[in-house]
């Protein structure tokens, strides 16, 4: 099966989960889009991803116990099919589900994407509701032994019957219907459930049925490297690790994810990291917090994601975004690796330094990041670890660089050289 898509950059973007958890609501999706088509459009910034439970009523309300509150009310149509819980996207009362709010996305000129959960809902089951386009139930696809470990709404569908597909078709159709223009799928990417692989292959072609060019995301990873093929037929983007957060372990261990990936990164086919915890993050959950990496690790995370072409999506609430934190959003030279360079490696590697190089695609110029992993300020010289020569300029500061020279990089921090050979 050919792929829908093939993006020629890997997809930027906000999604809401980092810092609103399951609470977010239509005023502050409007409220971040807003922010973003004044503020980072121009940079190729586009999709607003509305994350999970955006179905569930009082989503939120019982944190201290539960983060998504087992057996509650869902909002659902009679097709069994999950809709906006009203309370929460006023505009999505009498039916009309995700399409005004896509709607006004669309009308600031980005996308509009939304996170779904693998399977069906388990209300959908209980209830014995109808699935759109055949004669059967619910409760007669539903897999009861499939289930999410982590969170209660959905059961997995059987993957042998064909009104699964119709199912996934139904729910694709609708989407395409909204407007939505990116999937994030969850429960489904390290494939715990032995129906995953199948209900990947289900989704696929659900959206290259529904008539709608649809990105799809699969979560959480890690995803398999072995599977690496039918990641790329099957999806756009698919997590290389479980949930990212603002801790400096976390970002340490990315280096060997990505190495692990660097060899599957290509045009429509982009190995993910997660997204970047900047600014703000954490309301959701209770501790609303600035991000607890420093300057110089998120230069190491920006540094990082761009060289390696990892999908960009933002998980700091927009409005209450610092300038420092802006200022890296919109490096257009740092961006300028997403589309246009190539071949991205791990070159060097030791307990204090790793090195990454790529290609542009222009031919001459390449890229060095040279990381300090280490716990003290660094001295490094870039010819003598990537035997290279050339004038160069650092991308973040904009400082010039001779390739016989030794620059200083702060501990945790990096260096991303632009080289003209």
């Amino acid at each position: 099966m050919g792929k829908k898509l093939l993006l020629k950059k890997p997809p930027m973007g906000w999604n809401s989960y980092d810092y609103y958890d399951t609470t977010v609501n239509e005023e502050q999706i409007k409220a971040n889009a807003d922010y973003m088509a004044r503020n980072l459009k121009k940079f190729g910034w586009e999709y607003i991803v509305v994350d999970i439970e955006w179905y569930s009523y009082d989503a939120g309300t019982q944190r201290d116990r539960h983060q998504y509150i087992p057996f509650w009310k869902v909002e659902m149509d009679e097709y069994s099919r999950l809709m906006p819980c009203p309370d929460r996207f006023p505009s999505s009362a009498g039916g009309k589900g995700f399409g005004p709010l896509a709607d006004y996305v669309h009308s600031l000129g980005l996308k509009f994407g939304i996170h779904i959960m693998r399977g069906i809902p388990r209300a959908a089951a209980h209830e014995h509701t109808a699935i759109l386009g055949t004669d059967r139930t619910a409760n007669e696809i539903a897999n009861p032994y499939s289930i999410c470990y982590w969170n209660p709404d959905m059961y997995g569908v059987n993957p042998d019957d064909e009104a699964s597909q119709t199912y996934y078709n139904s729910l694709m159709e609708l989407y395409a219907s909204w407007g939505v223009d990116f999937i994030k799928c969850d429960d489904i990417c390290r494939m715990d459930a032995a129906s995953a692989k199948k209900e990947i292959e289900m989704l696929h072609k659900a959206i290259e049925l529904c008539g709608r060019d649809i990105v799809l995301s699969l979560s959480p990873g890690p995803a398999k490297p072995e599977l690496a093929e039918f990641y790329r037929d099957n999806s756009e983007m698919w997590r290389i690790t479980d949930d990212f957060w603002d801790k400096w372990e976390l970002l340490l261990n990315m280096f060997e994810r990505c190495r692990n990936w660097q060899e599957h990164v290509m045009d429509g086919s982009y190995p993910d990291c997660d997204m970047l915890p900047l600014g703000y993050v954490g309301k959701g959950f209770g501790n609303e917090r600035k991000t607890a990496f420093t300057e110089d690790e998120q230069i190491t995370m920006m540094s990082l994601w761009c060289i390696f072409r990892s999908p960009l999506m933002i998980g700091a609430e927009l409005t209450k975004l610092d300038e420092y934190s802006l200022k890296l959003l919109t490096n257009e030279k740092a961006l300028h690796l997403l589309e246009n360079s190539h071949g991205a490696r791990e070159v060097f590697a030791d307990d204090k330094t790793i090195v990454w190089m790529s290609d542009d695609n222009n031919g001459t110029d390449k890229y060095v990041a040279i990381f300090n992993i280490s716990e003290k300020e660094m001295e490094v010289n870039i010819n003598k670890l990537c035997q290279i020569s050339g004038d160069g300029e650092e991308i973040w500061s904009g400082e010039p660089v001779k390739m016989d020279e030794t620059i200083r990089i702060s501990k945790h921090g990096a260096a991303l050289v632009k080289i003209t050979v």
